[in-house]
């Protein structure tokens, strides 16, 4: 095996190995994202609702719920709902704000793009079809671009 073909070969497992931590950031992260923005949507929505049924149904409203739930105050009714709202508000925006301060979006958008671009350059690699110098400069500037995912070394 000559020089060239051992750095080929160094070059194809570091991006194999740095693929595989990409996948494990992002089966990670796409869930954490996803359950945050479920939150802030869901509880964005429950609480409009909560809040809904009072300021358009007036006391008719209070008073149906009051009825049916058996509660004797009917300021209970509006306390509860305001209650639930509060937190439910609460609730979306602290998701929002920890999905957004934690950039995930971003970064699972950036791990993404990362992850197709190692791919293609793999396979340029594999099939000879990019010189080793570019190849490791493509190396470089794609994964410059996902700092934020660990680099494990690769044995050899």
């Amino acid at each position: 095996m000559d020089d060239e073909s051992g750095v080929r070969q160094q070059l194809s497992e570091r991006i194999k190995a740095r693929r595989a931590n990409i996948s494990r950031f992002l089966s990670r992260t796409r869930p954490r994202r996803n359950r945050l923005a479920n939150l802030s949507i869901v509880g964005s929505a429950i609480a409009a609702v909560m809040t809904a049924g009072p300021a358009l149904g007036g006391q008719s409203f209070t008073a149906s719920v009051q009825s049916r739930l058996g509660i004797e105050d009917s300021s209970t009714v509006w306390r509860v709902l305001c209650l639930i709202a509060m937190l439910l508000s609460v609730a979306a925006a602290v998701a929002t704000n920890l999905s957004n301060s934690r950039d995930l979006n971003g970064r699972v958008t950036a791990a993404e793009t990362c992850n197709a671009e190692l791919e293609g350059l793999e396979t340029m690699l594999e099939f000879g079809q990019l010189p080793l110098q570019d190849a490791v400069k493509l190396y470089q500037q794609y994964v410059a671009k996902v700092p934020f995912v660990d680099e494990v070394t690769v044995p050899g």
